[in-house]
C-alpha cells in the first residue's frame, strides 16, 4: 500500500486512541486531585457543548483551508489542551476550572479533527490509488482496535504511572498523529476546484451562509437524511446500552467485570466485519452489503435485548460489532461518493456534531424507562428504536439504490436529490 493511506489510517488511528485514553484517564484524574465525583459529571457537561458548537462551525473552516493542514491543526489543539494540564500542575496545582478549561479548549480539536479526516477521505482514495471500500473497511477495523486497546491502556496507565505522566502519554498520541499527517503532500489536501463554472459562482463568501448552504445540502438530500438518521439511532441505542443498561445488568447480575469482555465482543465484531468489508467490499451488489448489515445490526440488538443471560448478551454484541463493520464501512464509502466536495467540512461537521450530541439522548431515555418501569423494558424500547430506524432505512427509496454514480464521484450537482 502507498505512503498516502498508510499515513492516514495511522494518524487516524493514534487520535482515536488517544481520545480514547483520554475518554477513561481524565475523569479518573479528576476523581483523584479533586476528590469530587460531581466534577467528573461537570467536567463531561462544560465540553460536550463546545465540542458540539466546534463541530458545526469549525465546518467552514475546514471547507476553506487545506485539509491535511486541518488536521494537523486540530491534533496539535488536542496534544496542546492535554499537554497544558501537567505543566499546570507543576506551577500552581491542578483544580477542577483547570481541567474544565482545558477541556473546553481540547474539544476544539476532538470533532473538528474527526471532521477534518472525513473530509480528507476522497484525496486520500484518488491519491493513494485505494478502493474506497478497502480504505472504509480498513478504518473501521483499525478503529475498533482502538476502542479495544484504549479502555485497556488508559486502566493499565493510571496503575503504572501518575497522572500528570499519563496527561503526557495522551497528549503524544494526539503529536504523534499530527506528524504522521504531515507525511501526506501538502497537495492531496487542497480542495477540489472543479465545478462547473456556475457552481463555482454560487460559492457564497459569508461563513454564516456558506454554513447555511452546508445545511440546506444535508437536509434536503433525502440520502444523506436517511443514512444520517440510521447513523444517529445506532450511536443511540449503542450509547444506551454499553453506558447503563448492561453495565446495570452485569451490576445486578454480581458479574461487573463481563461488562469489559462483552465490549470486547463488540469491538471484536467490528474489527472483523471492517475487515471483511476491505477484503471483498467490491464484489457483489452494494444493496446486499446495506441490508446484510442492516439486518444483522436487528439481530443483534434483539439477542442483547432479551437480557437472557450473559453468553446471549456477549453473542449478541459480537453480531452488533460484525453487522454495524458492515453497515459503517459502507455508509463511509457512499460519503465518499455523495457528499459534495467543497462541502464535506459543513456537512460532516454537521453530521459528526449531532452524533455526538446523541448520546446523552439514548442514555437519558434508558435511565428514565428503567427507573420507572423496569430495566428489560429500558433494553426492548432500545431494540424497538433501531427497529423502527432498520425498516425505515430498508424501505427508503433514496436508499434503494446504493451502486457507484457514473462520472464524477463528489456529487457537485446543485440541488441534486439523491
Amino acid at each position: 500500500m502507498r505512503l498516502v493511506p498508510v499515513a492516514y489510517l495511522a494518524s487516524y488511528t493514534l487520535s482515536l486512541l488517544g481520545n480514547s485514553i483520554a475518554g477513561i484517564a481524565l475523569p479518573l484524574i479528576v476523581l483523584q486531585m479533586t476528590g469530587s465525583v460531581l466534577g467528573m459529571g461537570a467536567l463531561a457537561a462544560a465540553t460536550a457543548v463546545p465540542a458540539v458548537l466546534a463541530g458545526l462551525f469549525m465546518g467552514v473552516v475546514i471547507d476553506r483551508i487545506n485539509r491535511r493542514t486541518s488536521s494537523v491543526l486540530t491534533d496539535l489543539v488536542s496534544a496542546a489542551a492535554i499537554a497544558a494540564l501537567p505543566v499546570v500542575d507543576l506551577i500552581t496545582g491542578l483544580n477542577l476550572g483547570w481541567f474544565i478549561l482545558f477541556g473546553i479548549i481540547g474539544s476544539v480539536g476532538d470533532v473538528p479533527g474527526l471532521t477534518a479526516r472525513d473530509a480528507l477521505l476522497p484525496a486520500i482514495v484518488r491519491h493513494g490509488k485505494v478502493s474506497s471500500e478497502r480504505l472504509m473497511g480498513m478504518r473501521e477495523s483499525l478503529g475498533a482496535v482502538a476502542m479495544l486497546i484504549g479502555p485497556a491502556a488508559a486502566g493499565t496507565l493510571m496503575v503504572l504511572f501518575d497522572g500528570s505522566t499519563v496527561l503526557w502519554i495522551t497528549a503524544a498520541t494526539s503529536l504523534l498523529a499530527a506528524l504522521l499527517t504531515l507525511l501526506i503532500p501538502h497537495r492531496v489536501g487542497d480542495i477540489a476546484r472543479d465545478l462547473p463554472e456556475a457552481d463555482a459562482d454560487a460559492v457564497p463568501a459569508s461563513g454564516w451562509t456558506q454554513l447555511r448552504e452546508g445545511w440546506r445540502v444535508l437536509f434536503r438530500s433525502r440520502f444523506l437524511m436517511a443514512t444520517t438518521l440510521l447513523s444517529l439511532a445506532s450511536v443511540v441505542v449503542l450509547a444506551a446500552l454499553q453506558a447503563l443498561v448492561l453495565p446495570v445488568y452485569f451490576t445486578l447480575a454480581d458479574q461487573p467485570g463481563m461488562l469489559g469482555y462483552v465490549l470486547t465482543a463488540l469491538a471484536a465484531g467490528m474489527l472483523l466485519g471492517g475487515g471483511s468489508y476491505a477484503l471483498f467490499g467490491t464484489r457483489g451488489r452494494r444493496r446486499w452489503w446495506f441490508v446484510t448489515g442492516i439486518v444483522g445490526t436487528t439481530v443483534g440488538f434483539a439477542v442483547v435485548a432479551t437480557l437472557a443471560s450473559v453468553w446471549v448478551v456477549f453473542a449478541g454484541a459480537f453480531v452488533v460489532g460484525l453487522s454495524g463493520g458492515l453497515f459503517s464501512s459502507l455508509v463511509g464509502v457512499l460519503m465518499i461518493e455523495r457528499i459534495p466536495e467543497q462541502m464535506r467540512g459543513r456537512v460532516m461537521g454537521t453530521q459528526n456534531s449531532m452524533m455526538t450530541a446523541a448520546p446523552p439522548l439514548g442514555i437519558v431515555i434508558a435511565a428514565v424507562i428503567t427507573e420507572f418501569v423496569s430495566l428489560d423494558a429500558a433494553a426492548i424500547t432500545l431494540a424497538g428504536v433501531w427497529l423502527v430506524a432498520a425498516v425505515v432505512g430498508l424501505l427508503a427509496r433514496s436508499l434503494r439504490n446504493l451502486e457507484r454514480p457514473e462520472g464524477p464521484s463528489t456529487g457537485t450537482q446543485r440541488g441534486r436529490r439523491w
